[in-house]
């Protein structure tokens, strides 16, 4: 058969480690997006994907693309495919459907008409209706509506790929395979284990860890276990090649267990535990090569080995065991992990505060996703370099070396303040946050945590302050982060804030590109904690972003002065039509479209434009029905004629932003001066009501004039 184009879905955060190791399979034109990756390739490389991927979900084979806003579209355009090319007479069926910012909102009743029309073409066609079975059918199919576009695809897989085949029932919480998989692929644990290392998962529960670094040394197939395929039903499924590539799994597994060096060693507290992970070991076939033992965690030792990988995947507070106990339960682990030298460990959690509660430096960490749960998988070096840190007892805190007295005072703030917003934050899901805001006057900073790293800028001191006396504070401070959160100093980020005079505020002051992804609950941004003033994304407009996304649903949006393009990426999940991006920067234009394709909004719906604002309204444009106008307090940029200046050109842009509002449109104006005054006398015709308060939120309560904000409607 020729090549074609199939989809591998995956976890989020495994897609660059799913895009090797399909490359590895002889797949080409391989490229990632969000919760998968597509490549090119004859059936055969997809049955491999089937057979030997350790981090795929699925792998599906799309066979129709096509436009479907209501349910008899969608039939229609289903019942136009030769199904009698696809499944055999008398075959049976299953449908998956899933379904997002589509007119059809139910997925259930999507693929109840997918499955309708397939079922009566080949009953006209053949005389015979096919079964419905939901476990082992001939043919599942799987169709993705996303934006009333819909992909319709055999899935090749059948089950999730993620069971192997070799688990039973399980114990609370229990690690996917895949998942585990990509922590020990992300680990390097092939390359330590070829190079005579050993593995060691101190709390390994039914023993997915050491189960799948036993499967990975001996070269076994992950679907080597499993009775059933998505494809064997399938028309097109090519049984030589299958009998071949099961041929060569099974001389690839007998070399590799021929050849494998052990210990894979698993220990728990739970007996419980420990039997099932026995039981797991041997329907997998690799018993005899792994050593399951009911041991305390204080209670572990390496062996005879002088290299090795720790990986564990210990409670995160979720679902199983006390958080307010956990950080003591994370230090003692640390303190375990000392009596490993020389060996690699990798950790995933899904609390930052948890994973510096180990008292070791990691030196990289990867996101991952386990489910719905962002997490984070921490990689440590554990030689001599790395020294454990105790928790101050009761506190869950490293003990820390005396700060100065002023810099106490700072820490003492710090942590009120971190202790304040730490439901809020939860709740909201924030990575990014700020945490203070010039409360003290001894020290006029401005703290923003972003995920486990740290943007200070510091306000222009006044002309009385000595310029020693404000580095020395700035010094304290960054003494004050390192010790309360754990960091290294290359985790916090220093900038001074001087009072900014045309485009000096968008100029770049470094060169590293340190880009870094964040969340404000569902929705993910590129931050840069390094090269700007700013970071790409003001986090003082979390709830005016909220609100535009309120407002979007079935609307046209316009952004202007769109910076990173974040306002346009919280329309678009709240269901604009379409959006308009209009920047003067090619940089930041460029930005905005990373942003709006990480959240998956890279349709031609979404326009991005580099243009003057204020040029490009005073051309004929057509009316929106949402608009979001944040301009620059003053500017006088090349690109631009003459100057601007928000108080003194407001009433004209106001007036020239609001005649491309359509009937009932919505404008939220904003802007950053302080002493900013609305001229509504001059505007009339609008109705202007200021909501400056309402978009203020927790973490910028201590700061009131941080930014004015009215909504706008025509009277």
């Amino acid at each position: 058969m020729s090549d074609r184009i199939f989809f591998a879905t995956a976890a989020r955060g495994l897609e660059p480690l799913l895009v090797n190791e399909l490359v590895s399979f002889g797949a080409s034109e391989v490229h990632e997006k969000t919760g998968g990756v597509h490549f090119r390739g004859p059936l055969k490389v997809a049955m491999r994907a089937c057979l030997w991927s350790r981090l795929a979900s699925r792998i599906l084979a799309p066979i129709s693309e096509f436009n479907a806003e209501t349910t008899d579209q969608l039939y229609e355009a289903v019942y136009q495919i030769d199904w009698r090319q696809q499944l055999r007479a008398g075959g049976s069926l299953a449908v998956d459907a899933h379904v997002a910012q589509s007119k059809i909102d139910h997925s259930r009743y999507a693929l109840l008409r997918v499955k309708d029309a397939v079922v009566d073409q080949l009953r006209e066609q053949t005389g015979q209706r096919p079964d419905v079975d939901l476990l082992t059918p001939d043919l599942r199919l799987n169709l993705y509506l996303f934006r009333n576009q819909a992909t319709l695809s055999i899935d090749l897989s059948g089950s999730s790929l993620h069971r192997r085949g070799y688990r039973s029932d399980g114990l609370g919480a229990p690690l996917k395979e895949n998942l585990a998989a990509a922590i020990l692929l992300d680990c390097n644990w092939p390359q330590i284990h070829a190079a005579g290392g050993a593995f060691i998962d101190p709390m390994c529960g039914s023993g997915t860890l050491p189960l799948e670094a036993a499967l990975i040394a001996t070269d076994c197939a992950p679907g080597l276990l499993r009775d059933h395929f998505g494809f064997f039903g399938w028309q097109h499924f090519a049984d030589q090649d299958w009998s071949d590539l099961l041929q060569e799994a099974e001389e690839r597994k007998a070399e590799g267990l021929a050849r494998c060096q052990p210990p894979f060693i698993g220990y728990d507290e739970n007996s419980r535990a420990i039997r099932q992970a026995w039981e797991h070991a041997r329907a997998a076939g690799v018993d005899r090569w792994l050593h399951f033992e009911r041991r305390e965690l204080a209670l572990i030792e390496p062996p005879t080995t002088e290299t090795g990988l720790l990986a564990i995947n210990p409670p995160y507070g979720e679902r199983l065991g006390d958080l307010a106990e956990l950080p003591s339960l994370y230090n003692r682990l640390g303190e375990q992990m000392q009596a490993f030298p020389g060996w690699q460990a990798g950790v995933i959690t899904s609390q930052v505060e948890l994973g510096r509660a180990i008292g070791l430096r990691a030196h990289r960490r990867t996101p991952l996703y386990n489910g719905a749960l962002k997490c984070q998988l921490l990689h440590f070096n554990l030689d001599e370099t790395n020294h454990w840190k105790s928790l101050a007892a009761g506190t869950g805190r490293p003990v820390a070396r005396k700060l100065s007295v002023e810099a106490e005072m700072l820490a003492n703030r710090l942590r009120k303040n971190r202790k304040k917003l730490a439901r809020w934050v939860k709740a909201e899901q924030l990575d990014c946050y700020r945490l203070y805001d010039a409360d003290l006057p001894e020290f006029n900073l401005a703290i923003d945590l972003y995920g486990d790293e740290i943007h200070l800028q510091e306000y222009q001191a006044p002309k009385d302050i000595p310029p020693q006396k404000a580095e020395r504070r700035v010094r304290d401070a960054v003494t004050a982060l390192m010790q309360i959160f754990e960091v290294d100093q290359s985790s916090i980020h220093v900038k001074q804030r001087m009072r900014q005079k045309g485009k000096s505020q968008y100029q770049r002051q470094d060169q590293r590109g340190l880009f870094k992804e964040v969340s404000e609950g569902s929705l993910k941004f590129r931050v840069n904690l390094s090269d700007y003033l700013d970071t790409g994304l003001f986090l003082d407009h979390r709830l005016t972003r909220q609100l535009l996304q309120s407002l979007a649903a079935g609307t046209r949006f316009l952004n202007l002065f769109a910076y990173t393009g974040t306002a346009s990426v919280y329309a678009a999940a709240g269901g604009a039509l379409e959006t308009t991006t209009v920047d003067m920067s090619r940089t930041y234009l460029d930005w905005a479209r990373k942003n709006l394709a990480l959240n998956g909004f890279d349709g031609p719906e979404h326009c991005l434009i580099q243009a003057d604002c204020l040029a490009w309204i005073e051309q004929p444009q057509p009316e929106y029905d949402l608009i979001f106008l944040d301009p620059p307090t003053f500017s006088n940029s090349k690109g631009m004629k003459g100057t601007f200046d928000i108080q003194r050109d407001h009433v004209k842009l106001l007036r020239q932003v609001s005649e491309l509002l359509a009937p009932e449109g919505v404008l939220i104006f904003s802007n950053n001066l302080r002493s900013f005054k609305m001229q509504t006398d001059q505007l009339p015709g609008l109705k202007i009501v200021e909501i400056s308060a309402r978009t203020l939120p927790p973490d910028f309560a201590r700061n009131p004039r941080i930014h004015n904000c009215w909504r706008i409607e025509q009277a």
